[in-house]
């Protein structure tokens, strides 16, 4: 295979996984690295490397908008981010001193879990009252406009959301991934904030997140120009295009698509990380 056709083949991937990432609202790197490792037998080191660049570029993009739109909460993520931070950068140091295959099969396990979180509904009941007391000392409370006016609201178990986003970050550290789906856990069921502030705020502090943990990757020699440049290309198509359309998509038939997908995925990193294979 020539490298215009490999470098093709990736960016068309790569646009599927953004597509597919931004339709389900769990991101590219769930889908990325299983792509570059299973069919593209990429190291998964490289693998991870180029997922984290992928995560910063979207981040990026994605933010700006919300943060405009005055609904990302820019004063807790920047508190938690003290914690995701910490977090990422211990996870990318152990994450050369694990094996591949352990790597692997602890992805394919946070892989059933974010299709697990994708089929998940609760009830959001957002508290206006005062929160609690550290909420009040660090001004983590906040509002965000709705189409009757704007909303108010409080923060609550500030001390669980914060331990919550330092295993996120480790996650993410270790595995190349955003680990959104453990952020928005951590501020819309522990520190019961709306959920649309939830992954907004989430958004927001992803990029920094990935940043963190690349700086390693890329003092180790993992972050690959070659793949980096075409996956985090079409990673932006792929997410920017499922924006467009995301309004006029059935996302319940989209949902269940994605978490057979992610699952066979899943299935099969765990099942290569059994045998040694990666």
């Amino acid at each position: 295979m020539s490298v215009l056709v490999f470098t093709i083949l990736l960016f068309s991937g790569a646009a599927l996984a953004g597509l597919l990432g931004s339709l389900t609202g769990l991101g590219g790197g769930v889908v990325l690295i299983p792509l570059l490792t299973l069919v593209f037998k990429v190291d998964i080191h490289y693998a991870i490397g180029t997922s984290l660049v992928s995560v910063i570029a979207t981040s990026s993009g994605a933010a700006a908008a919300y943060v405009k739109e005055g609904i990302t909460n820019i004063r807790l993520g920047m508190f938690l981010e003290v914690a995701t931070t910490i977090g990422a950068l211990a996870g990318a140091f152990l994450a050369t001193y694990i094996a591949t295959s352990w790597i692997a099969i602890v992805f394919g396990i946070i892989l059933i879990l974010s299709a697990l979180t994708a089929f998940t509904h609760h009830t959001e009941n957002i508290s206006t009252v005062q929160g609690s007391r550290l909420s009040r000392r660090l001004k983590l409370n906040g509002s965000f406009p709705t189409e009757a006016g704007i909303q108010h609201y409080s923060v609550k178990h500030v001390a669980g959301g914060f331990v919550m986003m330092n295993i996120a970050g480790i996650i993410s550290g270790i595995l190349g991934i955003g680990s959104g789906a453990l952020k928005v856990i951590a501020m819309d069921r522990i520190m019961q904030i709306p959920f649309k502030v939830s992954t907004t705020t989430s958004n927001f502090m992803i990029g920094v997140t990935a940043a963190a943990s690349a700086g390693i990757y890329l003092k180790r020699g993992y972050i690959d120009p070659g793949l980096s440049m075409p996956v985090m290309l079409g990673v932006l198509l792929g997410a920017y295009v499922g924006s467009k359309i995301l309004f006029k998509a059935n996302t319940k038939a989209l949902k269940i698509l994605f978490a057979i997908v992610v699952l066979f995925l899943a299935l099969e990193m765990i099942y290569n990380g059994i045998t040694h294979e990666l």
